[in-house]
């Protein structure tokens, strides 16, 4: 399709008065505006849509972990915000006076707590001489996920000390707002501290804040002294934690200083940055509002078949399209064969099927996919999944794989949840995979890709 085309499609979308989105969440916390990035960058998050947000806010989306060739990558902020004012040290067994910032960022619009019996305020939590680390997040985002261990270690060494962390979860996608579907992702992950239901982003906006994961770290005074976007820097952030904490009076003589290094990043990945070709599949998004967001602001869509799926939704807001796959896949982009429903955060299979005879294909490079999925119906359903033609085996299959008595390769959804669908033993630069099921239950809503030795 033409740029010409690409802008007389939006004008029509326009017309027809949808809310679109401007950013991507699949990746972590990465603005959508911003000029393509070095690779890879330093911290990966997730930038919200901007139909999700106020017209001063936008909303979080996640931000790849390299550059790609075809679609534009986006660089993270990082750094710290500046104190309000300087530390200082109080003397042991001095007290001091607590003056409390008068501008901090309220927590408020909260739809549910959980992990916790009443309302909390940071204001009151440092009135108390609290350290405080708010923590945005969503529990499908997979740069989310990748902090969540670091997260786990500050809660159990710090809690004693003085530390409080604060989890604000803000939806990427409607079914993350089920007070049930982040109670059990708090099971999942083994979530002890408290976290609130932000469903309707009014804390998010509060904070101005724009990505996933965030963090921000008040002092006892209530002076916001730092802030972190995305993965990355957790030796940074725990030593911001340990000087805030030593500052409120905390003795931290006893607590061993082993400051936690950043992941790292698979070796065939590191050596094929050095020769200067090591691309990454950026998150990929399957529902038509990212889609017309992204082709809105001159970027090529995340699904390929793009003429099809956008004519489809002009008159309602969703529609079917019956499209195949053409022999060459160009890299980076979502492709479907058969009959689909274009959705406004997904597409689903748009029928029943006994062949497997629809699918979804993808020319991606990475060392790990992960892909998040639904069932609307309740009911657990199958997903086959081949790479390069191949079924999986032990040796690539991602965490959720698993293989039946003739040897095929699937994945049982039956939870609204990501999954880890492929796990290579190093990175690749291109393979194809494909997934498919018979049932119409099956809907993608978006796919994340990494590159580190270990994990999704």
């Amino acid at each position: 399709m033409t740029r010409s085309t690409l802008k007389a499609v939006s004008g029509m979308l326009l017309a027809a008065g949808f809310a679109l989105a401007l950013a991507a969440c699949g990746q972590s916390a990465a603005p959508t505006e911003q000029s393509e990035a070095p690779a890879p960058p330093t911290t990966n998050a997730t930038a919200a849509p901007a139909s999700a947000v106020s017209a001063a806010t936008a909303e979080p989306t996640s931000a790849p972990a390299a550059p790609v060739e075809s679609t534009p990558v986006v660089t993270l902020p990082t750094g710290e915000l500046p104190a309000t004012s300087a530390p200082t040290s109080t003397p042991a067994g001095e007290a001091k006076p607590r003056p409390i910032a008068k501008d901090i960022p309220n927590v408020e619009g909260i739809d549910a707590w959980l992990n916790t019996d009443m309302e909390l305020t940071i204001q009151e939590l440092v009135g108390e001489g609290n350290v405080v680390l708010v923590d945005f997040w969503t529990y499908t985002c997979v740069n989310c996920i990748r902090t969540l261990p670091f997260l786990r270690d500050w809660w159990s060494q710090y809690e004693d000390d003085g530390l409080v962390i604060l989890g604000i979860h803000t939806p990427e996608f409607e079914f993350e707002k089920d007070y049930e579907n982040v109670s059990e992702a708090l099971m999942t992950h083994d979530i002890g501290w408290p976290v609130a239901q932000d469903n309707n982003m009014v804390t998010w906006r509060n904070f101005e804040n724009r990505y996933w994961p965030a963090k921000y770290l008040f002092n006892s005074h209530g002076e916001m002294i730092y802030s972190h976007f995305g993965e990355g820097a957790y030796g940074e952030t725990e030593q911001k934690i340990r000087n805030a904490l030593v500052e409120a009076g905390a003795d931290l003589s006893d607590d061993p200083q082993d400051l936690p290094e950043d992941q790292v990043r698979d070796a065939a990945f590191q050596s094929a940055r050095t020769s200067g070709n090591a691309p990454v599949t950026p998150e990929l998004y399957a529902g038509w509002q990212r889609n017309v967001g992204v082709a809105r602001a001159g970027r090529h869509p995340y699904v390929a078949q793009y003429e099809d799926y956008f004519q489809s939704i002009l008159d309602d807001g969703s529609g079917i399209i019956d499209v195949q796959v053409p022999q060459d896949l160009h890299p980076h982009l979502l492709y479907f064969q058969g009959i689909w429903s274009v959705e406004p955060e997904r597409i689903r299979h748009g029928r029943k099927t006994e062949m497997l005879e629809d699918y979804l294909a993808l020319n991606y490079a990475a060392k790990s996919v992960n892909a998040v999925l639904t069932s609307d119906s309740g009911e657990p359903y199958e997903v086959v999944v081949t790479v390069d033609g191949a079924m999986l085996t032990e040796e690539n299959a991602g965490a959720d794989i698993q293989w039946d008595e003739n040897g095929y390769s699937y994945i049982l959804v039956d939870e609204p949840r990501m999954y880890g669908i492929v796990d290579n033993p190093q990175y690749l630069p291109q393979s194809i995979l494909t997934m498919r099921s018979n049932s119409d239950d099956f809907g993608l809503f978006a796919f994340t890709f990494g590159v580190y030795a270990e994990g999704p």
